[in-house]
């Protein structure tokens, strides 16, 4: 009876890890279909992001597709930076760690910036330098 006692919290801990392994499954497979109307995406934890054109569309993950969802035009954006653990840092060259990392819009006629949280700086890094290289094409044909 002792031995079925200590291996109860066990066979908890395999349930929850088989929840969680398949609740995360879900959020993939939403953000797989969400994804397929985006010339270019990116997923993670805490945030989903699509490119089509000049549109921005971010919102946070979720097993019945992506919630809280945000568009905006990269023509209205004046000004973007990466932020790594609340200090904005060069996106060509960005620290290996970060405990909060996000790109960070700020736009025309809008008193808040908008942030997209990532998880990897690397990838924030690689999203930045691209939205930058197609803002100057942007200002170079207006």
């Amino acid at each position: 009876m002792e031995r079925g006692l200590l291996w109860l919290p066990l066979l908890g801990v395999f349930f929850w890890l088989a929840w969680s392994g398949w609740n995360e499954y879900q959020k993939v497979e939403a953000y797989r279909i969400w994804a397929q109307s985006f010339e270019r995406a990116k997923y993670d934890i805490y945030a989903v992001l699509g490119q089509k054109g000049n549109e921005l569309t971010w919102g946070k993950p979720n097993r019945h597709g992506p919630i809280a969802l945000q568009t905006f035009s990269l023509e209205q954006v004046t000004a973007m930076h990466l932020r790594v653990d609340g200090q904005i840092v060069n996106m060509e060259t960005p620290p290996e760690k970060g405990r909060t990392i996000a790109l960070e819009f700020t736009l025309v006629n809008v008193a808040d910036s908008i942030s997209v949280p990532f998880t990897e700086t690397g990838l924030a890094s690689q999203w930045g330098v691209y939205l930058q290289n197609h803002l100057q094409g942007l200002a170079a044909l207006g």
